[in-house]
């Protein structure tokens, strides 16, 4: 039975210790607060089956009984949506500014070069350097505090978009782009380490979730998150499209060093409420590949929940690569498509939005598995003909659909997984979904550039292929997304029928059930079980 079932485990002796209590300590509640570990203090006795010494003992014994031990969770602090809505706009402002940078050195090199292989190339390397990263980064979410974490990684892409603004100003290379140079490629990779880098940041969100945010809000919260990212490639659309092609690329970095430098100052004043961390509680290991292993397979049914958006990022591969070369080449240039992007990621403010108001209903693994279809369908039409509002509609209505896949995996893994072993599923399960998208990038911008699209522009592609896609210049993009949106129909229609995911779906509605209960629970002792909380324990 999960240990967020009404009863919880029994109380331990009383301690005036503010280390041993979490957040809200208070009248006893139906799912009790769970105390907080410190080194040398004595383990309080209970019928639960895991090691208090050992942190990651529990998740082991887990796997085995297909139950993970959530009995250390802490419980959100009194006004934790306030500090999870500061640390979310902070955030935010951030990643505006590392996609804005992101996508202005796509636009320039794809202009400047005229290469769809340079840009794909590009794309693939920087979902390369994520999945390289990820089972890093999220050791690093579980092993120290969520705060010094986000500082460390907005201090590390300021250093690094800096160092961009130096190599651009001094080396003639990296100015005048040349696909073969080498200087170039130094260049973009530190821009582009940059970015990795601020991906920290966003496993780091992730559990601040479960940390700030009640059980049953974490649903709308993760809409927050959609919302707020849809803001941010509606002003990175627009803005990096208008910066390269009217101030060009080196006030286009500029820019960039100095709103990275405004977010970092800010998130220094920025406060959040962690437990204290036992020794070796984050793992022993800087890249703690086994703990997270273990934490995904306490969960029955989550390691074919990151295998299918594993497979489902392989087939969102293609459309990282080609969607910007297919964009540019309809809409005539890079002013004119940053703003139609703009305009059509709105789509992705609607979709978080709508999740923050509603939810995902009962169970987001169905309503993953059925917005990752529609996703596909649109995938495959939004090209059929080579009409700019055609293209700029499907990306608005796939912006629309893309929060809830997004926030479906996150909702699942904050519900299901312990707090404390968070950070490393996320970067486990991120380490294998970003993995995806660079083989495909890598793979089908060489064979878009060197034998679809010339294929298409030819006779024997216009006479096997025209009826469906019309005539056009980039027939060859709207062919490989044609077959793209299909193979991603197909991939959501098999996982319906796995038995993962009734037991994934089973999983969730009993821990769901747990924490709805909880609630009511506290709802009717009132409000001052939370006001009074003197939040012992917190650091």
């Amino acid at each position: 039975m999960n240990d967020h079932a009404p009863g919880g485990p029994p109380e331990g002796p009383a301690s005036d210790s503010s280390e041993n209590r979490d957040f809200a300590p208070g009248p006893e509640l139906p799912r009790g607060p769970a105390p907080v570990r410190v080194p040398g203090a004595a383990p309080e006795p209970s019928d639960a089956p895991a090691a208090v010494s050992d942190p990651d003992a529990a998740t082991s014994q887990g796997a085995e009984s297909g139950a993970a031990d959530h009995s250390s969770d802490p419980e959100p602090p009194p006004g934790g949506m306030r500090t999870f809505a500061q640390v979310l706009v902070n955030t935010a402002f951030a990643n505006v500014t590392t996609s804005y940078l992101w996508f202005a050195l796509t636009f320039w090199v794809y202009l400047e070069t005229k290469s769809v292989l340079a840009t794909g190339v590009i794309g693939g390397a920087y979902m390369l350097l994520v999945a390289i990263f990820s089972m890093f980064f999220g050791t690093l979410v579980d092993r120290f505090r969520k705060h010094a974490v986000m500082v460390w990684a907005t201090a590390g892409t300021f250093v690094a978009f800096a160092i961009t603004g130096v190599m651009f100003l001094t080396l003639p290379a990296v100015s005048l782009p040349i696909a073969t140079s080498p200087l170039f490629w130094l260049f973009a990779t530190v821009m582009l380490a940059g970015a990795v880098v601020e991906q920290l940041r966003n496993i780091a969100l992730s559990t601040t979730v479960s940390l700030l945010v009640p059980g049953p809000r974490r649903a709308n919260a993760n809409g927050l998150v959609g919302t707020v990212q849809g803001l941010a490639f509606i002003v990175t659309s627009a803005f990096s499209g208008l910066s390269v092609g009217i101030l060009g690329m080196g006030p286009t970095i500029l820019i960039a060093v100095v709103f990275i430098g405004l977010s970092l100052v800010h998130l220094l004043f920025v406060r959040i409420p962690e437990p204290v961390l036992a020794k070796g509680e984050g793992g022993t290991h800087w890249v703690d590949i086994k703990g997270g292993w273990q934490a995904v397979r306490a969960a029955p049914g989550l390691v074919a929940l990151v295998l299918f958006t594993t497979l489902n990022n392989l087939v969102g591969g293609v459309y990282m690569a080609l969607m910007d070369p297919y964009g540019l080449e309809v809409f005539g240039g890079a002013e004119t498509w940053g703003i139609a992007l703009a305009v059509a990621t709105c789509g992705f403010l609607v979709g978080g939005g709508l999740i923050a108001k509603f939810g995902l209903g009962r169970n987001p693994i169905r309503t993953m598995l059925v917005f990752a279809g529609v996703v596909g369908v649109l995938g495959a039409g939004f090209a059929l003909r080579e009409w700019w509002w055609l293209y700029g509609i499907g990306i608005f209505l796939f912006m629309v659909t893309m929060p809830v896949v997004e926030a479906a995996e996150q909702t699942v893994i904050q519900r299901v997984v312990p707090f404390r072993q968070q950070g490393r599923v996320f970067g486990f399960a991120m380490t294998f979904e970003a993995a995806a998208a660079p083989v495909t990038a890598f793979l089908i911008a060489p064979i878009a550039e060197f034998w679809v699209i010339p294929y298409m522009r030819g006779e024997a592609g216009q006479a096997r292929w025209g009826w469906l896609l019309g005539e056009g210049e980039v027939r060859g993009i709207a062919l490989v997304f044609l077959f793209a949106g299909i193979v991603a129909v197909l991939i959501a229609l098999a996982a319906f029928l796995t038995k993962s995911y009734r037991m994934l779906s089973a999983q969730y509605a009993e821990v769901a059930a747990a924490d709805e209960a909880a609630a009511s629970d506290s709802d009717a002792v009132g409000p001052n079980a939370e006001g009074d909380a003197d939040h012992r324990g917190v650091g």
